[in-house]
């Protein structure tokens, strides 16, 4: 039977969304599995140490797996680690076809994990989707190729740019609705890099809060926060840029969420740090006499230099705009 693999992969993309705020380290992935054509089962990586997306599927599968047709947004994996061989799972289930998203780039597997499929006589597609499975997977993939975390650079300004006022007040620029969806974008991340000006100015607590439910990212100030700050615990750390995504690379951090302040946001774009920036913008001016800019310490010497980027998404969030822009 022939299978409408492109729908059915933007299907696992949405199963694995589910598991994108608890799967880090792990890669949030999705797994279907098809049988005559019907979705007979759905599976998304669970908590660290408990069941990869393809045996969540599987459990759900039963004897419905034997002679189906699974659909994976990443390459299953073929080591042993916290859990069992994914591979071992999915021949021993009687799965015959496997549909990929993406070959996974950790050396652990890089191909490995459809080669042994291959070799156990499954029949294996790779890349159906594979620009929005790239996408969706941008962080995981881009730390096991680098050792460092994505830079996600979050910037909420007024339509000119502003983030600060005259008097220093910046609370709150854009709308409620914008704050919540700032929210959903730190859950997202598994650290968040701040200045220690932010933190003597604005104090933040740097948490996730997603309706009742709070999450707290590590927390990481460029500099010294002061005693009794709402950051704590924290690290702090000065230096090189390139060193603190170093160490969080190495503290398995796919993620981090660089909020400010300006100077710091500057730091990260000149140093080419920023992987991709969320630019929320209110419908708001302030002018630029006596106010801080959100990349004020950025500077520019021709338009020959500008700093480029690709928008990927503009959207409304109430009476603000949100903007997705890959650096």
């Amino acid at each position: 039977m022939n299978l409408d693999t492109s729908a059915l992969m933007t299907e696992a993309l949405a199963e694995g969304e589910k598991a994108r705020l608890h799967a880090p380290p792990n890669p949030w992935v999705g797994a279907l599995v098809v049988r005559d054509g019907v979705v007979v089962a759905r599976g998304h990586t669970q908590v660290p140490g408990e069941a990869h997306a393809e045996v969540d599927a599987l459990r759900h599968a039963g004897e419905r797996a034997r002679g189906a047709t699974m659909v994976v947004t990443l390459e299953p994996c073929c080591h042993v680690g916290r859990t069992g061989p994914c591979v071992e799972a999915i021949v021993e289930a009687g799965i015959e076809r496997v549909v990929v998203g993406s070959l996974d780039p950790d050396p652990r597997v890089a191909g490995r994990g459809a080669s042994a499929l291959r070799e156990a006589g499954l029949e294996v597609q790779v890349g159906v989707e594979l620009e929005a499975v790239r996408a969706h997977l941008a962080a995981y993939l881009w730390h096991r190729v680098t050792g460092r975390p994505y830079v996600v650079l979050k910037v909420a300004a007024t339509l000119d740019g502003i983030v600060a006022m005259e008097d220093g007040s910046s609370q709150w620029i854009t709308s409620e609705a914008a704050r919540r969806d700032a929210h959903l974008v730190r859950a997202q991340s598994q650290a968040i890099v701040v200045g220690a000006t932010t933190v003597r100015l604005d104090d933040p607590a740097l948490t996730a809060r997603l309706g009742d439910v709070t999450l707290e990212p590590l927390r990481v100030v460029l500099g010294h926060a002061p005693t009794g700050a709402r950051v704590h615990p924290c690290l702090e750390r000065g230096g090189e840029l390139e060193a603190v995504l170093e160490e969080l690379g190495e503290r398995d951090i796919l993620q981090v969420l660089v909020e400010g302040g300006a100077t710091v946001a500057s730091g990260f774009l000149e140093a080419g740090l920023v992987n991709h920036v969320v630019w929320y913008v209110a419908p708001a001016f302030a002018g630029a006499q006596g106010n801080r800019g959100a990349l004020a310490a950025l500077s520019t010497r021709s338009v020959a230099a500008l700093r480029r980027a690709r928008f990927t998404d503009v959207r409304r969030v109430g009476e603000d705009i949100r903007m997705d822009l890959e650096v």
